[in-house]
């Protein structure tokens, strides 16, 4: 699939002072923590081109009148005015500059004789900042560090009141930061501190929501672009309670506060996703910034590598999977607002890494996160670029943007107990206000309760063949067109040899019509609307489940009259619960025929120009742009559909099928005895 726009977007250079908000990071850390000595390193680093450095203390010195020494004597309240001064004056000095701010500064003074700490931070500080480091040194270090300053009078410290000074800077920070959108991080010494804070800089810097989405959709071109094979159809899959029933981000953070209990908990990123942030774009940003404080690349990969090895997937997904992965015409992407490494591990361990592939995040190296709608982009990028036909299955509010956008939207239901619990809500009124949205759910394990009930939210099975033979195999597309037809088919040939028989007409000719109606339906109708569940007594007595097409009740059949009426009895055989018209005509159709339907069905013997088919399609769209549109009919001339107008009018519009007993090479056009009409009802003689 080379050449399909991959290269449509210019990547974001660098960052421009038009840019909504300028970056401005706080470097945060007790006294002695090494704030300054950092800032001066990073100056040398990184030159002044993109940064800009700011001491804390020095540009209060600049922005007062009389400089530190009077700032010093002047009382709390004015003080705090000149601190929200000097911090807007950076703000200010960035948006103009285009440059990334890099500010030392305070949070609380505290001495060990008092009870608390007192507060040195303004409001300001929190609507300028966009993120803030904070020096995570240990305490021993930080206390001998002030015993050696000797270019500095500062009070003598003991480490456990150095900690609990940091512990409180730390929990505030948190609280604070996630209340007013600041991304949030610890920063450990390591030997390789200057180039860890040098490379969070630049992310700093790069990062923006559009450049994310950008990032996201050149990982998702590659991944379709390195394709073999044309790609007509793509399953896009949520990871987590999706593949498989484990959430791996809270087995990870399980394993981290066994590893740190004092810094982590088990519920770190619910706390997180509980907060203001909510699961916005900067939600996500600071899920990864905790991944990158927690453990280091190694420690990273060591514990995903324990997480994967637990994670079974769904032996449905895996067959599923496999067999997807035969195929020329459908692939599959994993989209994931989890931990790509640990979904990479997962695949690999079953032997689908090569052909199902990962879009996901968890580390600044990804350089992306996924979020719910960025997860709706991705699908929209495979309509619209890659023009392919999009299957999506998630579990949670997360995926419901790209289930919305979705052809196909999937909904994976686990145990009651483990699945989301804002889900049902989030989906009924997905349900209820977005027409044409057919979601179905698939319940793993299949002895789970399904959720809601199975007429608003219908059940398919992985593992059955009318549903794999709908997601792989029996469609084709001409121009947009999609043509399902039974040409070489036995059953088929059986079926047209009554209908091709000079010898059979009236009574017993439109019940042959009739059976074809019903085989038609059952054979590619049960493909292109899907099939549900619903609850039935078994003959036995106890209650069952049985299959029925998809939404019958909110399906029209419409005979196009007079030859197709037989076919469509047979149709209305196989859905009792549809509508049923009789049309002379286009306008025999009305808008109520139409209203609260998800399906319309013309039912047609023959289809010869395809000129009526035409009038018709285009009368429906005028009355309703978005129902389905099911042409159903015995014999189609096969020059319609490979290149004719019936081709040519229809491949601009969505939702079309045409579904044949066969394809005819024939030109011809009935009259007398040999027209179809006549020979049902008996009426060759009449002029």
């Amino acid at each position: 699939m080379a050449d399909l726009q991959l290269n449509q977007f210019a990547a974001p250079k660098i960052r421009s002072a038009s840019d909504e908000k300028p970056v401005v990071v706080g470097l945060y850390g007790v006294p002695g923590s090494g704030k300054t000595f950092l800032l001066d390193q990073l100056k040398q680093e990184l030159g002044q081109t993109h940064f800009a450095f700011y001491e804390g203390s020095r540009m209060i010195d600049s922005v007062v009148p009389g400089g530190l020494a009077a700032f010093q004597n002047m009382e709390e309240q004015e003080k705090a005015h000149w601190r929200r001064r000097a911090i807007d004056t950076i703000g200010k000095s960035s948006a103009d500059s285009g440059q990334v701010a890099v500010v030392t500064g305070h949070f609380l003074f505290w001495s060990e004789e008092q009870a608390a700490g007192s507060p040195v931070h303004t409001p300001n500080d929190f609507e300028v900042f966009t993120h803030i480091l904070y020096l995570d040194i240990p305490a021993e270090v930080v206390e001998q560090r002030c015993l050696d300053d000797t270019e500095r009078s500062r009070p003598l410290t003991s480490a456990s009141f150095l900690r609990r000074w940091q512990q409180e800077e730390k929990a505030q920070l948190r609280h604070l930061c996630r209340c007013h959108g600041v991304l949030f991080m610890l920063v450990s010494p390591t030997p390789t501190l200057l180039d860890r804070v040098s490379m969070l800089l630049h992310d700093f810097r790069d990062q923006t929501e559009k450049h994310n989405l950008f990032q996201a959709e050149r990982r998702l071109d590659d991944i379709v672009g390195a394709s073999q094979s044309q790609l007509k159809t793509m399953l896009v899959l949520d990871a987590d309670k999706t593949l498989a029933a484990a959430d791996t981000g809270a087995l990870f953070w399980q394993r981290v506060s066994n590893l740190h209990p004092s810094k982590y908990e088990l519920s770190t990123l619910k706390a997180l996703f509980g907060s203001p942030l909510g699961y916005s774009y900067t939600a996500f940003r600071q899920a990864v910034l905790l991944y990158e404080e927690s453990a280091s690349d190694q420690e990273f990969d060591a514990i995903c590598q324990d997480v994967a090895s637990t994670v079974s997937m769904y032996p449905e997904f895996v067959s599923l999977l496999q067999m997807v992965a035969e195929q020329k015409h459908v692939g599959a992407v994993v989209v994931t607002c989890g931990l790509r490494r640990v979904w990479d591990k997962v695949l690999e361990r079953e032997g689908l890494s090569k052909n199902v592939k990962v879009v996901g995040g968890g580390r600044i190296a990804d350089g992306f996160v996924i979020s719910g709608s960025v997860k709706g982009a991705l699908v929209d990028r495979l309509h619209d670029v890659h023009d392919m036909y999009v299957w999506a299955f998630g579990d949670s509010r997360l995926d419901l943007d790209m289930l919305l956008k979705a052809d196909q939207p999937i909904i994976v239901v686990g145990e009651e107990q483990t699945r989301s619990k804002t889900m049902d809500a989030a989906l009924t009124n997905a349900i209820d206000n977005n027409d044409g949205f057919r979601a179905r759910q698939v319940v793993l394990p299949i002895n789970a309760s399904p959720r809601l009930d199975i007429t608003k939210l219908p059940i398919v099975n992985l593992t059955k063949p009318e549903f794999v033979n709908s997601l792989l195999g029996g469609r084709h597309t001409h121009d947009g067109l999609q043509v399902l037809c039974a040409t070489e088919k036995s059953a088929a040939k059986l079926l047209a040899a009554p209908m091709r028989n000079a010898a059979i007409a009236g009574p017993d000719l439109r019940e042959a019509h009739r059976r074809v109606g019903r085989y038609l339906a059952l054979e590619f109708l049960a493909d292109v609307l899907g099939l549900e569940q619903p609850p039935i007594q078994h003959v036995l007595g106890h209650q069952t489940r049985g299959y029925q097409l998809f939404h019958e009740q909110q399906t029209t059949i419409v005979a196009l009259m007079r030859g197709g009426e037989p076919m469509a009895f047979g149709v209305s055989d196989t859905l009792p619960l549809a509508m049923f018209v009789h049309a002379g005509d286009a306008d025999d159709i009305k808008l109520h025929h139409l209203e609260g339907q998800l399906t319309v069905i013309l039912v047609d013997s023959v289809v010869n120009t395809g000129k009526t088919v035409v009038e018709f399609v285009q009368h429906i769209r005028k009355l309703h742009a978005t129902i389905r549109i099911v042409v159903v009919a015995g014999v189609v001339q096969a020059q319609c559909v490979s290149g004719g107008s019936l081709n040519r009018t229809l491949a601009d519009y969505p939702q079309i099928h045409l579904i044949a007993l066969r394809l005819s090479d024939t030109k011809f056009t009935g009259s007398g005895n040999t027209d179809t009409g006549n020979r049902l009802f008996n009426t060759t003689r009449l002029p």
